[in-house]
């Protein structure tokens, strides 16, 4: 394996349930939770936690279901920062405050960050995280707590810790910040494909047998009378197939809440009269362009402004900086705010060359996700509280697994088995899923996108992107690609142009239980986290694709295509991205560029209408024989028709040249098509009107 040289998991015994070649379909899963008279288990959650729960129950012979009324990792497991991490800062605050239960915590996440890596290879890698230094004196106080993160990790390490001189820093890290730079410090975590690893864990689940629906909600909790005792004991669950709106009753010993943020909200349907133990926290991350960090190099800001902690990572060939933390509603559709969005880019410019622009237009993206905290009452404010968990089991026998994080899930699970098998006396052994390989890690290995070149004729690009998202089963997507019609390559056919997803993944992700368009731009491929407007432009294929594959009507794509453009607008940042020019947007320009900018404006306006349309744009291209489709140059203005008439008038155009000029606004076509008309008016020249990365 890949990490193998770097870390040492002691596998568990091993497993003797089956395992299927396959998962059953959804429909197969939906019927096997309707007609199973009693499950040993039932989990209401399909997160990290959740989804390791069912499959910790599982792999132990118990008869296992769960319920996820959303898609899985719909929630807060598919909006983390992307590592695998013990935790550096909370080693720090252990030490510092000789805390043992901290201290604790990190021990625990290092040996769950090495199984992590080693049960799903394909999904996640190790990544070099670099510590910038500009005082003599941190030096030797990071290097110190930098090296007992090492030293806690144990046989388990990544790799060592190690301090780089000023010049070999800045070779890594060319965009870093050159003056007061004395140094710097290199440590290793993990890092992955959150949301395609949650579903890796929920797939394993279902091929050993436990019975996985995703769209199946929690009504109400199920009560008998316990006839020895008289006391009122859960025995499962009302739901309804949220696809369908059919309900049904699905009958369990023992009952797990699983649901992170929505703890609460499930204990309450077991005791309206039980305290809040639940204290959520909102983190917002963004994503900008790959330019802004080495491939393989992370930046971290161990003390902002305010005292919190920022990451700076490349990612999917992206860069992702986070997090904030602030206290928040517990909400189905968290939305990331233009405030949070500045206190990040304020961050990032901090750590980044003077000569590096960090502008605002350069978001691509940007989410926001709540982190279930378990609350602590001598707490002053939300950073302050720990990752812990903590496992409940009511007087009825509702068990609640709360608090934690993702990297120590399969842990979290274990323990929450653990105290429902003591609780329900279930007849089941010790826990099995250290060292048990996940979807796609069988047969997995780093050189396996070449055969998938080799054998089907994918672009490399592709070939490598499908193996380390579906490791061993990248064969399945292949198998099922469209031939391009092009000499090379023979097949895949890409869903946007500057991203390796294909429509083959579409058809695929409805096996992997899809069912929604926002399921596939945000969770089996992750478009809508790396470019909302790549996304939003993929969206027509991808709701033609689904619609095949799940009979939808031609009411019921539109419907589908109106919600993930409300999901990439509200969720996704693009609300706060169309913010940045809107029709009140103040135009900071001097005289002279107004004047320059309405000359070029007026070439086009010919009759000085006071605004331009296609018509106008097509006239100027073919003078300069240019050509356009209608389609395309729609697009592109109405990128910049604020007010949505039709037409962009010479207001709207000098808004969006001080926007740009102020960074707020980046890669807006029209600007570049009308400033290469101008330079190149009487000679043929080639416009580019290709989306440049699309920035919020």
């Amino acid at each position: 394996m890949l990490i193998g040289t770097f870390v040492n998991v002691q596998a568990a015994e091993a497993v003797t349930v089956p395992i299927k070649h396959d998962f059953p379909t959804r429909e197969e899963q939906i019927l096997a939770l309707k007609t199973t008279r009693e499950f040993d288990v039932l989990v209401i959650g399909g997160g990290a936690t959740g989804c390791g729960c069912a499959l910790d129950a599982v792999t132990r012979g118990l008869k296992t279901a769960l319920l996820e009324r959303d898609d899985f990792s719909s929630g807060t497991s598919s909006r983390s920062t992307k590592l695998i991490h013990g935790g550096v800062r909370y080693l720090q605050k252990a030490i510092m405050k000789l805390d043992f239960e901290q201290y604790r915590m990190v021990k625990e996440a290092l040996q769950e960050r090495a199984n992590l890596l080693e049960i799903a290879p394909h999904l996640s890698a190790p990544l070099p995280i670099m510590l910038p230094v500009y005082k003599w004196w941190q030096l030797p106080y990071y290097w110190v707590g930098i090296k007992l993160y090492d030293i806690v990790a144990g046989s388990q390490c990544l790799k060592s810790s190690y301090v780089l001189s000023k010049s070999r820093a800045l070779e890594l890290f060319p965009m870093l910040r050159k003056d007061k730079l004395v140094g710097a410090i290199v440590y290793y975590d993990g890092q992955h494909n959150d949301a395609r690893m949650n579903l890796a864990i929920a797939l394993t689940a279902a091929r050993y047998g436990a019975a996985t629906a995703n769209y199946a909600e929690v009504l109400r909790l199920l009560k008998t009378t316990d006839p020895g005792t008289g006391k009122e004991r859960v025995c499962g669950a009302r739901c309804r197939d949220v696809l369908t709106g059919q309900e049904f009753d699905v009958k369990a010993k023992c009952v797990i809440n699983a649901t992170g943020p929505f703890t609460d909200s499930v204990r309450k349907m077991d005791d309206q009269e039980v305290p809040n133990i639940c204290q959520p926290s909102a983190g917002v991350h963004i994503v900008m362009p790959g330019y802004y960090s080495p491939d393989n190099m992370g930046l971290l800001d161990p003390a902002t402004s305010d005292g919190r902690v920022i990451f700076f990572l490349p990612w999917e060939k992206m860069t992702i900086a986070g997090t904030t933390d602030s206290p928040t509603d517990v909400t189905s559709h968290p939305i990331p705010t233009e405030e949070d969005i500045n206190f990040i880019l304020n961050e990032v410019r901090n750590y980044l060359s003077v000569d590096v622009e960090v502008r605002r237009g350069d978001v691509l993206a940007a989410w926001s996700g709540i982190r279930p905290l378990v609350t602590d009452p001598n707490s002053k404010d939300t950073q302050s509280i720990s990752r812990n968990h903590v496992v409940t089991v009511s007087d009825s026998g509702l068990v609640t697994i709360a608090g934690g994080k993702w990297t120590t899930y399969r842990a979290m699970a274990q323990d929450t088995i653990d105290a429902a098998i003591q609780a329900h006396d279930l007849n089941a052994g010790s826990s099995k899923t250290i060292g048990l390989q996940l979807q796609g890690a069988e047969d997995w290995s780093p050189t396996l996108y070449i055969r998938l070149v080799q054998d089907y004729g994918l672009e490399s690009e592709v070939a490598q992107h499908l193996a380390s998202t579906y490791g061993d089963k990248a064969f399945e997507v292949a198998k099922i690609a469209q031939v391009t019609g092009k000499r090379w390559p023979i097949v895949g056919k890409r869903l946007v142009s500057e991203f390796p997803y294909i429509e083959a993944e579409v058809i695929y992700g409805v096996k992997e239980y899809a069912r929604t368009a926002v399921d596939m731009i945000s969770r089996r491929t992750r478009l809508a986290f790396l470019n909302v407007q790549a996304a939003e432009e993929a969206l027509p294929r991808i709701v033609d694709i689904m619609g095949k594959e799940l009979n939808w009507s031609e009411q019921k794509k539109k419907e589908e295509l109106e919600a993930a453009k409300k999901f990439l607008y509200y969720e996704m940042g693009y609300k706060v991205k169309s913010d940045q020019l809107t029709d009140s947007s103040e135009i900071t320009l001097v005289p002279s560029d107004i004047e320059r900018y309405k000359k070029r404006f007026h070439m086009f306006d010919k009759d000085k209408k006071g605004f331009i349309t296609i018509l106008d744009v097509q006239r100027v291209l073919e003078s300069i024989s240019v050509q356009i489709d209608e389609k395309t140059l729609h697009d592109i203005l109405n990128e910049v028709d604020l007010n949505k008439n039709g037409q962009v008038e010479l207001i709207e155009f000098l808004q969006l040249m001080s926007a740009i000029q102020k960074g707020h606004v980046s890669g807006s076509r029209l600007a570049v098509l009308m400033k290469t008309a101008e330079e190149n008016l009487g000679q043929r020249v080639v416009i580019p009107v290709d989306r440049s990365g699309g920035g919020l």
